[in-house]
């Protein structure tokens, strides 16, 4: 079992930034590839951006490519997602997501666990 917890959502102006946090536990986290998906009402989740395991590879949907960056800390079990250059069409629920022994796929149903997500609202 892999339990995950994002934080560091809120409200920004258009043009800010935001980190998100996703802190895991329960397993052996430098096995598993991370990923940040984002839901807004009305609408399908969404890939966002993904990391392997070890951090030597990384994908981004065409949306966020040059504005968002995933990393992650395997010493505290920890993924970021920074956000730059926001833009209200950003705004949805933020979720992480785990895949154990993964590449880090773009596809929500190769993960097996996810956090409760974290709302982030870009206003214009």
């Amino acid at each position: 079992q892999v339990q995950l917890v994002e934080s560091g959502g809120g409200l920004v102006q258009a043009g800010g930034s935001l980190r998100l946090s996703c802190a895991a536990s329960g397993r052996t986290f430098s096995n598993t590839a991370m990923g940040w998906f984002r839901q807004a009402p009305g609408k399908e989740r969404e890939f966002v951006a993904a990391i392997s395991w070890s951090g030597g590879s990384t994908n981004y949907a065409d949306s966020v490519k040059g504005r968002f960056t995933i990393s992650r800390d395997n010493a505290k079990n920890t993924v970021y997602l920074q956000m730059n250059t926001l833009k209200p069409e950003d705004t949805a629920v933020y979720y992480c997501a785990a895949e154990p022994w993964g590449v880090g796929d773009n596809l929500p149903f190769r993960y097996n666990y996810w956090g409760q997500g974290t709302q982030v609202t870009v206003s214009s």
